[in-house]
């Protein structure tokens, strides 16, 4: 077993609690099940969000899908000015097998733009 980064993005479609749970959750699922990551493998998550999105932490969603043991922890993307509005980003390391190239990064929503060079 060797130390894995895995990363994604979502957007979110407006700035209120509700929506950022939902988007947080279905991107944290779908990384984890595409990527068949274990709960016990987890290391550490770190989400940012651009500066439009403060209604919730993307972390408190994490949380509620049972990942309060896991060291998680929000920080503030950089504002650039042709950067993607209302975007969630997640780095997610854990202990996997495979090697980085088999790794299954995940773009949803709007951010599917930031990584055009990646498979579905």
């Amino acid at each position: 077993m060797k130390l894995l980064a895995l990363r994604g993005a979502t957007t979110c479609d407006e700035d209120t609690k509700a929506e950022i749970d939902a988007k947080t959750q279905a991107l944290v699922t779908r990384m984890l099940e595409r990527n068949d990551v274990d709960h016990d493998c987890l290391v550490s998550i770190i989400f940012t969000a651009t500066d439009d999105l403060h209604s919730e932490f993307p972390a408190a969603a994490a949380r509620a899908l049972g990942l309060g043991d896991v060291p998680l922890i929000c920080a503030r993307e950089l504002d650039i000015t042709h950067g993607m509005a209302r975007c969630i980003r997640v780095m997610m390391h854990f202990y996997g097998t495979m090697s980085r190239s088999e790794l299954h990064h995940v773009y949803l929503e709007g951010a599917r733009s930031l990584r055009d060079d990646l498979p579905e």
